[in-house]
Formats: C-alpha cells, sequence, structure tokens
C-alpha cells in the first residue's frame, strides 16, 4: 500500500486547481457542507486579519495561551519552507507541527470530498486546516486571516471569541482596494455581531475608523489601542494596561518598538477572548515569543558561512511601505545600541509597491543587493528591483543570488571595517528560500 506524502497530495491539488485568490465564500461552504462543517465544531477562536503585524499577534496570542497551560492550535499563511509550518496542533506542555501522515490523511479527505469542483488550494487547504482543529483536543485555536477578510477563506467562523484587526496599510490593491479604508472595510469583514472585536496600533485614522464604526454597528464589545489599551517602554521593559490595571513586563523578545503594541494586542485579545493570564505567563510569553522571518536572526548556516565574519545577519519577510517602515525604525534602534554600516540583500513580488518599500530605507542603508525571487512566478527582475532602489534614492545593485551578494561582501569590505549589518528580505518567498538554503528551517 502505498505512504500519503502530504507533499505529493498537495502537488496533486497544485495540478488541478489555481494556486492564487478568488475571494468568494461560495466554493468554502459548498465544501465545508459535504464535510459536515468542522467550522462549527472548533474550540474558541482567536480570527486575526491585518495588513502588518498579524504573524506577530498570533505568535503572542500562541505564547500567552500556552505559557497559561492552554494548548493552542494555530493556523498562519503562507508557509516559509513547508507546508506542515502552517498548521500547529496544541498539546499539553506546547503544541507541534502537524504530522505528515496526519495531514496527508486530511487533504486527501478534503480532496475527495470536493470531488473535482472548482475550487482554490488555499480554500482546500482551509477545509483541511478545520478538519484537523476539529478532531484535535485544545482549548483555542488561533486563525489567521489568508487575504483580506470579507471573502477570505478563514471567514466562515460564525462565532468567533474574538476578531483582531491588525495594522492596516496599502498592500493587495488589486484585490481589496487602494484606499486604506477600502482596505480597513474588507478586514472588518471579520468583525461578527455580537463578539468581541480587538483593534491594533492603526498608523492611519481612516482606517481605525472604520473599523471601529463597523465594531459599534454590529454591536461588538470593542477594545481599542491607545484608548483601551496600550503599551509602551519603561526602564527596558514593557509596560501594558488596560481597564484592570498596569502588567509590568519584560520586553518581547522580537526586536522592535512596534512589537509592544503588537504584544498588547495580543494580550487583549486572549483576555477578551475569555481567557486568564496572569502576569508571570504574560511575562513568560514575551521572554519566550518567536515568529521565524520576521525580524529573525540569523547566527548560523550555510549562508551565515559565505558573509563577512562577525557580521549581524536579520531576516525579514515585510514587504510593503509600512512594514519597511516598521523594519526601518528596528534596525534604526539597532544602530542607535550598536552601530554597524547597513546593507540590504532584498527580492520583491511585482504586485508590490517596491519604491515605497526602499524608502523607508533612505538615510539609513548603505547599499541594496537585488536579487531575484526563485520561488514565484511574480519575482521582480533583479536589475528592475535595482533601479526601483535608486529611484528611492538607495544605492543599488543587480546580483545573482543572496549567496553571491554575501560572498560579495566578503570580498569588499576591508579587514579593519566594522562587521556590517545585513538585512535580507523584501519577500516571504525570498525568505522562505534563504531559511531552506541555510539549513534553518522553521520547526
Amino acid at each position: 500500500m502505498t505512504t500519503l506524502s502530504a507533499d505529493h497530495e498537495i502537488e496533486r491539488l497544485m495540478a488541478l486547481h489555481p494556486k492564487g485568490y478568488d475571494l468568494s465564500l461560495e466554493r468554502i461552504t459548498r465544501l465545508l457542507d459535504k464535510l459536515g462543517n468542522p467550522q462549527d465544531r472548533l474550540p474558541p477562536v482567536i480570527h486575526v486579519a491585518g495588513t502588518n503585524g498579524k504573524g506577530s499577534c498570533t505568535a503572542f496570542s500562541r505564547g500567552l495561551l500556552e505559557a497559561a497551560g492552554y494548548p493552542v492550535h494555530v493556523h498562519t499563511s503562507p508557509h516559509l519552507v513547508s507546508w506542515h509550518e502552517r498548521y500547529r496542533l496544541g498539546a499539553p506542555g506546547g503544541g507541534r507541527l502537524v504530522e505528515d501522515r496526519i495531514f496527508a490523511e486530511a487533504i486527501r479527505r478534503v480532496a475527495d470530498a470536493n470531488a473535482g469542483q472548482a475550487i482554490t488550494v488555499f480554500e482546500i487547504l482551509t477545509a483541511v486546516g478545520f478538519i484537523l482543529f476539529s478532531e484535535h483536543p485544545a482549548d483555542a485555536a488561533i486563525i489567521e486571516v489568508g487575504l483580506g477578510g470579507r471573502f477570505d477563506a478563514t471567514n466562515v467562523i460564525q462565532r468567533p471569541a474574538v476578531s483582531v484587526v491588525m495594522p492596516i496599510s496599502l498592500d493587495h490593491e488589486a484585490f481589496l482596494g487602494d484606499r486604506v479604508e477600502l482596505i480597513a472595510a474588507e478586514k472588518a469583514g471579520i468583525l461578527k455581531r455580537g463578539c468581541p472585536a480587538v483593534v491594533g496600533q492603526q498608523e492611519f485614522d481612516a482606517a481605525r475608523d472604520v473599523l471601529v464604526e463597523t465594531a459599534e454597528r454590529l454591536g461588538c464589545p470593542l477594545s481599542v489601542y491607545g484608548q483601551d489599551f496600550l503599551a509602551h517602554g519603561e526602564n527596558g521593559r514593557m509596560v501594558y494596561q488596560d481597564e484592570d490595571g498596569l502588567m509590568d513586563l519584560s520586553a518581547p523578545r522580537l526586536p522592535g518598538r512596534h512589537q509592544f503594541a503588537n504584544a498588547a494586542a495580543a494580550i487583549a485579545a486572549v483576555k477578551a477572548a475569555g481567557f486568564e493570564i496572569g502576569q508571570g505567563a504574560a511575562d513568560t510569553a514575551m521572554e519566550s515569543v518567536s515568529w521565524p522571518g520576521r525580524m529573525q536572526r540569523l547566527a548560523q548556516g550555510n549562508l551565515v558561512e559565505l558573509a563577512p565574519e562577525g557580521a549581524e545577519i536579520w531576516l525579514d519577510g515585510g514587504h510593503n511601505p509600512g512594514a519597511g517602515m516598521v523594519v526601518a525604525e528596528a534596525l534604526a534602534e539597532q544602530e542607535e545600541k550598536r552601530p554597524r554600516p547597513l546593507y540590504m540583500i532584498t527580492g520583491m513580488l511585482n504586485t508590490k509597491d517596491q519604491t515605497g518599500y526602499f524608502s523607508a530605507f533612505k538615510g539609513l542603508v548603505r547599499h541594496v543587493f537585488a536579487v531575484p525571487v526563485s520561488m514565484s512566478e511574480a519575482g521582480v527582475p533583479n536589475d528592475i528591483l535595482a533601479a526601483k532602489a535608486a529611484e528611492a534614492g538607495l544605492s543599488a545593485e543587480p546580483v545573482s543570488s543572496v549567496a553571491a551578494a554575501l560572498m560579495l561582501l566578503r570580498q569588499t569590505l576591508g579587514d579593519n571595517e566594522v562587521p556590517p549589518r545585513i538585512l535580507i528580505g523584501g519577500s516571504l518567498y525570498l525568505v522562505g528560500e534563504v531559511l531552506a538554503e541555510n539549513g534553518t528551517p522553521p520547526t
């Protein structure tokens, strides 16, 4: 008997169905009905949307719940190296990525139920998550929206324990609209009548206003960052405040001031969902949280060995102007503490605002190496990407790969120069390539 493999099952799906997005709930609703509507048998759901920060909010929420002793399922997308990263099954003492046999069997069941009808791969894999989470016990499920909110395949959850909308900025304009208030309206689609809602820190008042107005219209018990809860740094620690009082916590392990607001949104969300989180559990979560590919420090591995000796290498998949701003701010903080020359190795997709992303780093970066993104057909050619960086006022040149850029840096920097700080990023596809080639995939 042939052993099922999740990768093989997904390859079969990719050959049969579109890989992209086709925003609608009709197909996923039909499929879930055939499967007995597993989305209605989930543990309490924390549903997370947003342009930026939703992955960090998910990571903090998982950390908080696990530190308090709650087994929690987690669904995120996209993955970086392996499809298995999208599904973490809760267990006492901490969750684990789904085992291949269990994953493959769930894919086959969902594909059989779909019976070849028109559907997207993301919709099938979303249904797989609902099957997995409904058939394995846990105290909570954190489910991250794939794209937008209103018509995202995850938005079939009728009564979430809480809906969270993290910072909104321009991204996926072809699907969601070209103004932040239009994008906010799409993401506000995950808010459900009478269910708690949390609004994270928002850069744009127009986006926050849309979210608040929608929540009030739906009668959602609402918590808004800066109004009902907030966080700030004090003496190297994080102080969280809401109507229940103050918590003096360790600073988040994830770098950057923006992570204070992301952590605060997670604390507010977990509490709004009805979970008791004490000071000790919150402190543990801040110290232990991790989120691969988002301001991740690469300290060892195959690619690291190619870099200049003593180089400080950061990996981040942020890919829009808003993400560029928070990453640039995080790197500016590092510069204040430990000055080093900063170089970027960047690959991006043609659906993103490349010049807007690079503009955030003007005055901070010494040079950009533009590289191709081989894992996506939408990758921007490296010469065109270098020109986009130049449009943003940065010194830039195209190179063939991340490895080539690291070796070029090693060859050109003098022995007496301060070891550089290197940011590799601009695309989650590129981040996945780097983690795989470096030999350090998420586990």
